[in-house]
Formats: C-alpha cells, sequence, structure tokens
C-alpha cells in the first residue's frame, strides 16, 4: 500500500477501436482513488470511437504524459492495429518501466506483450486470445484477475472492474476498495450463468468462437510475427 499522502499519477491508453468498457469500467474504480490524478492519453488529441461506435475524447496526448504510477492498457478490436505501433509500443514500455504498477485489461495485455513485456510473466487475457499469451512468453493463468508483483492482469471486458478494485486495494488499501466498490453498488447478479467459455453452454460457445474467428486468427498470425521480431520463440501449437 503506498502512503495516502503520495499523490498518484493513473493514466489509460485511448485508441480507435477499443472496447470502452474495458476503459470505463477500470475508470469508475480508479477516477475514485484518493489523490491521484486520473487522465485518458492517447497518440493524438483527437476523439476516437469505440468497437460499437461510442466516441471518446482524450485529456492529452501521450507526448503531455507525466511518468505515470499506473498505467492502465484497455484493450478491444483496435488493439490489433497497434501491434506493430512503434510509437505507442515504445510509450507503453518507457510507462511501464517507471511505473509502480502496470494494468491491462482484456487485449490489452498482447500490447503489453507486443511492447516485450509478457516474458515469464503470469498473465490473463480474454478467453478468445488467451491461447496467445505463451507467444510473448507470458505463462497463463486462466483466472479473472492475475496479479503477478506490480503487474495485474485482468480477462475479458467486465473482469476489468474486478482487476482495477484489486489495483485500488493494493495502491490505498482493502478499506478504499471496499468503499469504492460500495459507492459503484458492485454486487454482480448476472441473470445467466454463461460468463465463461467453461460455464456457457456448449452451442452459445460454438457461436461466439465463430463470431470472433476472423479477428483471432488475424491476432495468432500477428503474434506469431512480432514474438519472431522480438526473439521469442514460438511453437506450432
Amino acid at each position: 500500500m503506498i502512503p495516502q499522502e503520495t499523490h498518484l499519477q493513473i493514466g489509460s491508453l485511448l485508441f480507435d477501436g477499443l472496447d470502452q468498457i474495458d476503459l470505463t469500467g477500470p475508470f469508475e474504480v480508479l477516477s475514485r482513488i484518493p489523490n491521484a490524478t486520473y487522465r485518458v492519453y492517447a497518440k493524438t488529441a483527437e476523439p476516437v470511437r469505440d468497437v460499437k461506435g461510442l466516441r471518446l475524447t482524450p485529456d492529452a496526448t501521450l507526448a503531455e504524459a507525466p511518468q505515470l504510477d499506473v498505467l492502465h492498457v484497455p484493450g478491444g478490436f483496435g488493439q490489433e492495429a497497434l501491434m506493430d505501433n512503434e510509437e505507442i509500443l515504445a510509450w507503453i514500455a518507457q510507462q511501464a518501466a517507471g511505473a509502480r504498477s502496470i494494468f491491462s485489461v482484456c487485449t490489452g495485455a498482447l500490447l503489453l506483450g507486443a511492447a516485450g513485456l509478457l516474458r515469464r510473466r503470469r498473465a490473463t487475457t480474454h478467453w478468445a486470445s488467451f491461447h496467445l499469451l505463451p507467444l510473448f512468453g507470458a505463462v497463463p493463468i486462466n483466472e479473472r484477475v492475475v496479479v503477478d508483483g506490480r503487474w495485474i492482469f485482468a480477462a475479458g471486458v467486465t473482469a476489468g472492474i474486478d482487476g482495477a478494485l484489486c489495483l485500488a486495494a493494493e495502491l490505498r488499501g482493502d478499506d478504499v476498495a471496499r468503499a469504492i466498490q460500495l459507492y459503484m453498488q458492485y454486487a454482480p447478479e448476472p441473470p445467466f450463468d454463461s460468463g465463461t467459455p467453461e460455464r456457457a453452454p456448449g452451442p452459445i460457445l460454438d457461436q461466439a468462437k465463430r463470431a470472433v474467428a476472423g479477428i483471432t486468427a488475424q491476432r495468432e498470425a500477428t503474434a506469431r510475427r512480432v514474438a519472431a521480431k522480438l526473439g521469442i520463440a514460438t511453437s506450432n501449437r
């Protein structure tokens, strides 16, 4: 836990085609951490749209960001377009080097992988991309939230809220995280028990896999190419 009198700089990466809840779910938590400044950073100051068209506007550009205490990297379909973006990957690596905590949600973990930051790290990501983690040298852990030292990885989409609460507890203590959870009235009681591949009915899972088959294949091809560029040996699994 970091002393309350220590001011924290918390920043999230914003990019076109992200899944907005990968950003806005953690925002609900991180923006309420006491004695902290939370801002959203993007390559330019122009608004972007999430994967479903929601318009989002950054607070500042990457170049304007201070050294962050907490770096938050969301995911979404737009992550794929950034896997070769040297400016953004270098920014992620630079910020991660000096941050107290690095927090990825969903396929934000793949961006950390492309930046060369996943070697020998315990990590998770969205179920459709989970099998790609070893290509970046990571140790895949099939859990909703995985903590590896100062690194916190949340699985797909809504898991970002859970990961952010874990992060809030790491930064300011359990009681602060509990108070934020209460304010949010975060007490999930989903009407269906189909939120993981293990629990979803077979036909539903098959349909979901077909729906993301194209982007999943593209991500695998990119992951193998990036891994080769980084000098990470991959198998044909």
